[in-house]
C-alpha cells in the first residue's frame, strides 16, 4: 500500500487528562518513510513497541495496569498516545512528525474531549498527501492469543484488517455490545473517532479522591452513573464500546506499520494490547 502523510501541519494544545498539565502540539507532514515519529526538545522516539514506557503518567498509577500509553527514550516521556495514535491509523496516515511543547519533564498529549474527533477532523481538513512509496502491511502466519480471566485479545491471519470489540460490564450501567472496523477511513471518521473516553462513578470518585480530575468538571468527561451518563449524553448507542475500539486500533499502532489481520478483543485494556503489540513484533521477526 502506498505511505501517505498530512498535506499541511496541524497544531493542538491543552491538558493532559492524568496529569492535568498543559502540552501544545504541531502533527507535521513527513516523507522520511520513518512511521510516526514524536518529537521533544531534539529528542525522537518513534511510536513503537520497543519505546514503551512503563512510567505512570500520574504517582495513584504507580501499582496498577496502566491506563493509558506512553513511550520514551533516555530523555524524554510522553503519556497517552493512544487517541491521537488510532486517528491516524484510523484514517490511513503512515508517515507524520509530532513535535511536543510542555514545561512537564512527562508531558502527556491533550485529552481534548476525550475521543479522537479533533485529530480526525483536523487532518482532514487540510488533506492526506498519498506518497510515490509503499509499505508492507504486517501479515500473521499463526494466531496470537492473549488471555487473563475472561478478557482475551485473539489475533488471527487475513487477507484484509478486521478490529473488534466486545464489552460486557457487570449490571445495566453500560450496555453489552461487540463493534468492528474494517479499515475504512469514512467509518473511522464517522463512527468510531467521536467516542470519548469514559469511566463508571464511583471509579471517578476514586480517581478524585487519589488526586485525579480535579481540574475537571463532570460534564467534561464521560462518567457514567445509575441513571446514564451523568450531566451527559452518549454520542452513539455503544459510544462505550466504540471507545475501547478506538484505543485498541491505537495501542496496536505500536507495531510500527499498517497491521492486516483478524484482531478480536473480549474485555481487554492497554496492558494486554501492548503484550499483543509486542507478539507481532516477535512473530514477525
Amino acid at each position: 500500500m502506498h505511505r501517505s502523510t498530512l498535506n499541511d501541519s496541524v497544531r493542538f494544545a491543552g491538558t493532559g487528562l492524568f496529569s492535568a498539565q498543559p502540552c501544545a502540539l504541531t502533527i507535521s507532514p513527513s516523507t522520511n518513510q520513518t512511521g510516526i515519529t514524536f518529537h521533544r526538545a531534539g529528542a525522537i522516539v518513534p511510536a513503537h513497541i520497543a519505546n514503551l514506557s512503563a512510567l505512570p503518567v500520574h504517582r495513584a498509577f504507580a501499582s496498577m495496569k496502566p491506563r493509558c500509553t506512553s513511550v520514551c527514550n533516555e530523555s524524554t516521556n510522553i503519556a497517552t498516545i493512544e487517541h491521537l495514535l488510532s486517528a491516524l491509523v484510523g484514517i490511513g496516515i503512515t508517515d507524520a512528525d509530532i513535535e511536543i511543547r510542555s514545561q512537564s519533564p512527562h508531558c502527556e498529549i491533550p485529552i481534548l474531549d476525550g475521543s479522537a474527533l479533533d485529530f480526525v477532523h483536523a487532518i482532514n481538513e487540510v488533506g492526506i498527501n498519498a506518497l510515490d512509496s509503499t509499505i508492507e502491511p504486517i501479515t500473521i502466519t499463526e494466531p496470537i492469543v492473549i488471555q487473563e480471566g475472561d478478557a482475551s485479545i485473539i489475533i488471527e491471519p487475513s487477507d484484509s484488517p478486521t478490529y473488534s470489540y466486545s464489552i460486557d460490564y457487570p449490571g445495566n450501567l453500560i450496555p453489552s455490545a461487540c463493534v468492528t472496523w474494517t479499515g475504512d477511513a469514512a467509518d473511522y471518521t464517522h463512527r468510531i473517532a467521536p467516542a470519548r473516553t469514559f469511566c463508571l462513578e464511583h471509579e471517578a470518585d476514586a480517581m478524585h479522591s487519589a488526586g485525579l480530575f480535579l481540574n475537571l468538571k463532570i460534564n467534561d468527561l464521560l462518567v457514567i452513573g445509575d441513571a446514564g451518563p451523568i450531566e451527559n449524553t452518549y454520542r452513539h448507542e455503544h459510544e462505550c464500546a466504540l471507545h475501547k475500539l478506538l484505543d485498541l486500533i491505537g495501542d496496536l499502532a505500536l507495531v510500527g506499520q499498517p497491521l492486516c489481520a483478524k484482531i478480536s478483543a473480549v474485555k481487554s485494556g492497554h496492558s494486554m494490547a501492548h503484550r499483543a503489540a509486542a507478539m507481532i513484533i516477535e512473530q514477525i521477526n
